[in-house]
């Protein structure tokens, strides 16, 4: 069988080239060659508005732009054959997502993701249709950052393995998602032929080093989440 190219994404765009989740960022990520844009959707705690920012750290730093402002951006012709993965960082919006993506007439070039299996829920009962990514694990913060939590996490993490290819191929197969948006240390050759005999996609977060990169693109997963996409164009050189 022949293996589809990997899927080329960038992470708020391409935040290493310019800051993540900006009109710029978005296209720094389109110069790099990417097939996908994956952003974040956090309600404003002021005035409600939908706002592209990662957390309220991310937003309170900046003037950051609104959802409608970021999906004017993407959908103008130069970003017409770019595939978009909005990412919602907390329950609650789904609907207004949902409704600002069909508005800009975005919503056939959608995966919308989230780590809160109830919002995949909503999603899938109000659009059906639309392609669902489960992102895991949940997290608040990185545990490896600390000494004081790396070895819990590094257990943790050997758990997860274990139990994530059967609980990833359930889901897609019983339609609550389309596909799996896993970091790379849950990932497994295990991992990617569940999901792939479950008929789903398997998108890896967040990857900005090439030999981990060449390391997924042999497993064979769908796609690369990066914050460097200028990275991917090394994978055709030998």
């Amino acid at each position: 069988m022949t293996r589809r190219p990997l899927r080329r994404v960038g992470h708020k765009g391409a935040a290493l080239i310019a800051p993540g989740n900006t009109p710029a960022s978005f296209d720094a990520a389109l110069a790099a060659g990417v097939d996908m844009i994956e952003f974040d959707v956090l309600p404003s705690q002021s005035d409600g508005r939908l706002l592209l920012a990662h957390d309220y750290r991310d937003a309170g730093g900046r003037s950051p732009d609104t959802l409608e402002q970021g999906l004017a951006h993407l959908a103008s012709d130069a970003f017409s054959e770019i595939e978009i993965d909005v990412d919602l960082k907390l329950p609650g919006y789904e609907l207004r997502v949902l409704a600002a993506l069909r508005e800009y007439g975005m919503l056939p070039r959608a995966l919308i993701s989230s780590q809160y299996r109830s919002s995949l829920a909503t999603i899938r009962a109000a659009e059906p249709g639309v392609r669902l990514g489960w992102s895991v694990p949940k997290l608040r913060r990185d545990p490896f950052r600390s000494r004081a939590t790396t070895l819990g996490a590094l257990v943790a993490v050997q758990a997860a393995q274990m139990i994530l290819p059967a609980r990833a191929a359930r889901a897609i197969g019983e339609g609550r998602c389309d596909a799996l948006m896993a970091h790379w240390r849950l990932v497994t050759p295990r991992l990617v032929r569940s999901v792939q005999s479950a008929g789903g996609e398997l998108y890896v977060w967040t990857v900005d080093d090439l030999p981990r990169l060449r390391a997924l693109e042999v497993l064979g997963v769908t796609g690369v989440i990066s914050n460097d996409p200028r990275l991917f164009a090394a994978l055709a050189v030998n």
